[in-house]
């Protein structure tokens, strides 16, 4: 009998030794670092500023519990983690998935807010294209008009005045360089767009309204003077036909 009762002892820990095993193959083996401790983790990297081992905590927070609570806070810190760290391409995307994913979020006015500064960030001179300059002020925008409460919607208009500026001192510098370049119809029409985009800017409009004038004269006389030569050739032209 006590041999029979050794014999299913040693039944019962090969059972649950193949049930541990089989709870493995099927659920996987317990993780060591738990949700809130990985986002508590990327956290505190946040405070100390090492925004590396932030991204590593949050982006491992995202893919080991993709359910998890956490996770939603997790992909906002982790777009964080890249702008502050410069990485401000990346931080975008990060930003925009999480607007695309989270729709209804309550941080979405601060989502568009980062996106707009992103944008804002790489700009580098007026004599380059402003595309993201452009895209900046479409989110600031949104921000001011979509989410008026929002303490992110005062920042907003700030930066929306640098934007215009920006685009309107690049369109008098694309202005100038065709004045310079006497190809006065193309200075007019730029000239212009300052005047009817940027209306709230008094000193560029002063300037644009000025130029604008003399480069439609201009134009008005290059065009008077090639239609003369075209007339005193039509009369050269004759009298040798005579």
């Amino acid at each position: 009998m006590y041999k029979n009762s050794i014999i299913i002892l040693l039944m019962c820990v090969a059972f649950l030794s193949g049930c541990s095993t089989m709870h493995s193959m099927f659920i996987g083996e317990p993780k060591d670092t738990t949700a809130q401790e990985l986002f508590e983790a990327g956290e505190q990297a946040m405070q100390e500023k090492d925004y590396i081992d932030a991204i590593d905590d949050f982006q491992k927070l995202k893919k080991e519990f993709p359910f998890s609570p956490y996770t939603v806070k997790g992909e906002l810190r982790l777009a964080d983690a890249f702008f502050q760290e410069g990485r401000l391409t990346k931080a975008e995307k990060t930003y925009k998935d999480f607007e695309s994913l989270h729709p209804g979020n309550e941080n979405i006015p601060y989502v568009l807010y980062r996106i707009a500064q992103c944008n804002f960030k790489t700009f580098k001179s007026i004599d380059l294209p402003l595309t993201n300059i452009k895209e900046a002020l479409q989110y600031f925008q949104r921000v001011e008009q979509s989410y008026p409460t929002s303490k992110y919607s005062d920042q907003s208009k700030d930066y929306i005045k640098k934007c215009k500026k920006y685009l309107a001192r690049h369109e008098i510098y694309v202005a100038d360089f065709y004045w310079n370049t006497e190809k006065y119809l193309s200075a007019w029409k730029r000239y212009e767009q300052v005047l009817n985009n940027y209306k709230e800017l008094e000193e560029l409009n002063n300037y644009a309204r000025k130029r604008s004038r003399m480069a439609y004269m201009k134009y008005q006389e290059s065009v008077a003077a090639q239609k003369r030569r075209e007339l005193q050739g039509s009369w050269k032209d004759w009298f040798q036909w005579l």
